[in-house]
């Protein structure tokens, strides 16, 4: 009898899902294969389509051509997701999305590696590799969550500091190595190589097939923030004073719904702030590496690291920043500004984070004015700027991401993660508008070298002035610190 009280009240050590390894370890072949071909995405297109003589008065459109199709490439990765979502949660379920996906993915970069001298064939594999890329996004990351119950939920947190470990290590392994494949053993293999990555994350995710916690897909779900607002939309005529536009779908749609549909235009109210960050963030991928090639990229530190570093392999600092600045902010600088008395709310640190995105600007804009008078300046500058960009990442990126989960409702979090990444998407394609109207000649064609960067520098300084107006009166509902405002009714969110 004791021993049997014993063993009731002995405490069960949780065991994380066997499927988990198999998961990590498609995530970092994942993100090898897309970040090592952005690593030279930009580059190649200038060298082998836009400017392969490398005719000095052709440079400036050819770099605009190449920061377009990039950004476009970009911006269809970021707009997927929301399609891949919907589509894994209606009909097929995650698993059969993402393994499906994965193989359209491997042949995006088969016609990449193939069609390295073809543009139009080229330009084909990037549109494959994109909607691969957008289709599994949403899905990978929630398919973590589905592996954990009651019996090891404790372990969810570890396993996504492992999951985001994978994404980073991936992405900093090929921003290393893929620049240098490409400058030694061409286009076929740098293309090639992510490309035989993410065939091996394709068949480490379907080795993994058995271990899978599989949820079904559940139908059609009408009660949900599109059908919502479409809805409340067309029947705009019988809202009555007093109520706001979307309370007209109450008697349509489940109220719970309703009210999170609320929640989520009060945290569009914020992401409308968000896209400039993505527009200029991006750039380091892109119109950052095509200003590295113009320096003095010889790096010496302390006489005992003497060697010259690749365009492409300078952007491999930012994620090496990041994660030295996450921790920094988190146990260092955020309770620093709370004992001063000034509160880190997360508005306010996505105020400064766009602040310090506008400030690496400006720092780029002063380089690229030096490579304009014909100088070479040290890529110590650049990096300097990636420095203070990264900061502003940790404090837009991450805050952002942690605004979408705590002000949505339970019935919303999906939601709010799949406009997260829209904001991505947006930032990117008011990139290619920028670069498409400097292709063809239109407002923006005189905004180059120096003054390109002072644009974005510009437009993001105007767009903080703007918040710092705004903020202060935008609404704000913690649905973590009071989980039971989700059985309330919320009347005075104004008239959405």
């Amino acid at each position: 009898m004791v021993k049997d009280v014993q063993l009731k009240d002995a405490k069960i050590e949780p065991k994380y899902p066997r499927s988990i390894p198999f998961i990590i370890g498609n995530e970092a072949a994942e993100r090898f294969s897309f970040y090592g071909l952005r690593s030279i995405l930009a580059t190649f297109l200038v060298a082998q389509f836009f400017n392969p003589t490398n005719i000095p008065g052709l440079q400036a459109v050819a770099e605009a051509k190449a920061n377009e199709s990039t950004h476009f490439f970009v911006t269809l990765a970021y707009t997927l997701p929301f399609v891949g979502a919907i589509v894994a949660d209606w009909f097929t379920g995650k698993y059969k999305i993402i393994l499906w996906v994965s193989i359209i993915y491997c042949f995006g970069h088969l016609c990449l590696s193939m069609f390295d001298t073809n543009l139009n064939g080229f330009i084909f594999g990037l549109v494959i590799v994109a909607v691969g890329a957008g289709g599994i996004k949403s899905c990978v990351a929630a398919n973590v969550g589905d592996q954990f119950d009651k019996t090891n939920q404790a372990l969810i947190s570890k396993v996504y500091g492992w999951f985001y470990f994978s994404i980073n290590s991936g992405s900093m392994f090929a921003t290393v190595m893929i620049p240098w494949v490409y400058a030694n053993y061409g286009a076929k293999w740098a293309f090639g190589i992510p490309g035989i990555l993410m065939a091996l994350a394709t068949i480490i995710f379907f080795s993994g097939r058995k271990m899978y916690v599989r949820v079904p897909p559940s139908g059609i779900n009408k009660n949900n923030f599109v059908f919502i607002s479409i809805y409340a939309l067309f029947n705009i005529g019988k809202k009555q004073k007093g109520q706001s536009l979307l309370d007209v779908a109450k008697g349509k749609f489940d109220s719970e719904k309703v009210e999170g549909t609320k929640a989520v235009y009060r945290v569009l109210a914020v992401f409308a702030f968000v896209p400039i960050f993505w527009a200029m963030w991006d750039q380091n991928l892109s119109e950052w590496v095509l200003q590295a090639k113009k320096l003095d990229r010889h790096i010496n530190v302390l006489g005992m690291f003497d060697f010259t570093i690749l365009a492409g392999q300078v952007q491999t600092v930012n994620p090496v920043f990041l994660l030295t600045f996450i921790p920094v902010f988190n146990y260092g600088v955020y309770p620093l500004v709370a004992k001063l008395g000034i509160k880190p709310t997360p508005l306010r640190r996505l105020g400064a984070g766009l602040t310090l995105t506008c400030i690496s600007f400006v720092m780029i804009a002063f380089l690229q004015e030096k490579v304009d008078a014909g100088q070479h300046p040290s890529v110590w500058w650049q990096i300097a700027a990636y420095v203070v960009l990264s900061a502003g990442e940790v404090m837009v990126s991450i805050t952002g991401l942690e605004y979408a989960y705590t002000q949505a409702p339970k019935s919303m979090k999906s939601t709010m993660g799949a406009i997260w990444l829209l904001t991505v998407a947006v930032g990117n394609y008011f990139d290619v508008y920028v670069n498409g109207s400097i292709v063809n000649g239109g407002y923006f064609s005189k905004f180059i070298g120096a003054d390109f960067y002072w644009l974005f520098a510009g437009i993001c300084a105007a767009f903080i002035i703007v918040f710092m107006f705004v903020s202060p009166r935008l609404k704000e509902r913690n649905y973590i610190d009071n989980p039971d405002v989700e059985n309330e009714v919320i009347a005075e969110t104004g008239n959405l």
